[in-house]
């Protein structure tokens, strides 16, 4: 098996502490600095244009993985559904989340719809919010449905920031956000043209940088650290390319990534914080901004196991595949994620028609041991770079 190469690297090792703080000091600094309220959301997909135009600070979480004991969290769910909702609510009553004003939670599965339920029961004084998606891609029907949603959204930020959503502010946001997604485009590219270069573990801190800091300083961060990488004496390895989904939601730790890296593999496409990929394209900056935010999400927004499309299942995959020219496919899902695991199937079977190997395991955002897993993408990878052209 491969090792990782490692060394430090100064913006990574900033987005390493952001990582790992799970109190937000970031964005508690800057509420304190600038009198700007800040307010949360879950994955996976949530229009931060709408909550930036606002003038607040948008917050994304995504749990706290392996860096905080459960104990109150494991009152409020039961055992046999995944460890995001219990982390989440562990943070917010141990006051780590104390400094957002509110919290959103996209429409993803039932587990996250009754964790929305829970948190108004929980902090009744702080803004909770449900926001629901369209199944039907209909324009005048599911289209209809969003864009009057995005419109009640934009009234309950102005409420939190005392700062009304216009058509000037929602398109400067959007504008942002585009500049922001471009940069993000450019990380993962070059991440596949010199997986090396830019390893996952590193590519995913940065990634998750984006969701604690300001959109502005985020894209000046992935500046700064692509122009960095290309300085850097790092070797291609005898690492066999991966294409990794089933994570969307529920992050694996840290340690996991890394370990899959030791594995062997150069994962070379994931679906990890796939908010800030999840629309493919720039959002027009003129007409309706509520409306082409819809447009978006309905026309250009990514395949996922949470959006009802059962005649495209595996095509996304397949095109992600070839396009990165993998040599195979990590499946790796949430325990008792039921978006994931339901598709699963479904796509390993239009896997094994297309003839592109695959192997898949499950983990828990707490998992401690990656040993296991660790040989499996191990063995898997040695198969590819033995077999894998026969």
């Amino acid at each position: 098996m491969s090792t990782v190469q490692t060394m430090s690297h100064p913006i990574i090792e900033r987005c390493e502490q952001l990582y790992e703080d799970l109190s937000l000091n970031y964005v508690r600094d800057q509420t304190n600095a600038t009198g700007r309220k800040a307010f949360g959301f879950m994955p996976v997909y949530f229009p931060r244009e709408i909550v930036y135009a606002s003038g607040l600070l948008p917050v994304g979480l995504m749990g706290a993985g392996d860096l905080l004991e459960i104990i109150k969290g494991d009152a409020y769910f039961q055992s046999y559904i995944c460890h995001i909702p219990r982390s989440t609510v562990e943070m917010g009553l141990s006051g780590h989340l104390d400094c957002l004003s509110g919290m959103a939670f996209p429409a993803i599965c039932d587990v996250i719809r009754n964790l929305s339920g829970m948190w108004k029961i929980m902090f009744p004084q702080k803004e909770s919010i449900y926001f629901d998606v369209p199944q039907n891609f209909d324009p005048q029907i599911g289209g209809h449905y969003l864009v009057e949603e995005l419109k009640q959204l934009a009234v309950r930020m102005s409420k939190i920031s005392g700062k009304p959503v216009t058509h000037e502010a929602l398109h400067a946001a959007i504008a942002l956000y585009n500049t922001h997604r471009e940069w993000v485009m450019k990380c993962y590219a070059q991440r596949s043209k010199k997986p090396w270069e830019v390893p996952t573990s590193e590519l995913y801190l940065l990634m998750r940088a984006g969701l604690i800091l300001d959109v502005q300083e985020h894209i000046e961060m992935m500046k700064a650290y692509l122009e960095s990488v290309a300085d850097l004496d790092r070797k291609p390895m005898d690492n066999a390319r991966v294409v990794l989904t089933g994570s969307f939601c529920e992050q694996p730790p840290i340690g996991l990534i890394r370990s899959l890296e030791r594995a062997g593999c150069y994962i070379v496409d994931d679906d990890w914080v796939l908010i800030h990929r999840w629309i493919k394209q720039a959002i027009p900056t003129q007409g309706d901004p509520f409306q082409n935010l819809a447009d978006a999400y309905l026309k250009h927004s990514m395949d996922a196991p949470f959006k009802y499309q059962p005649e495209r299942k595996g095509h996304q995959l397949k095109q992600c595949f070839i396009e990165n020219r993998a040599a195979g496919v990590l499946f790796c899902a949430p325990s008792f994620c039921d978006p994931a695991l339901l598709d699963r199937p479904m796509i390993q079977k239009f896997m094994e028609a297309e003839g592109i190997p695959y192997t898949s395991f499950k983990y828990a955002e707490n998992t401690g041991q990656y040993q296991v897993i660790k040989e499996q993408a191990g063995t898997f990878s040695d198969s590819l770079k033995l077999w894998g052209e026969a």
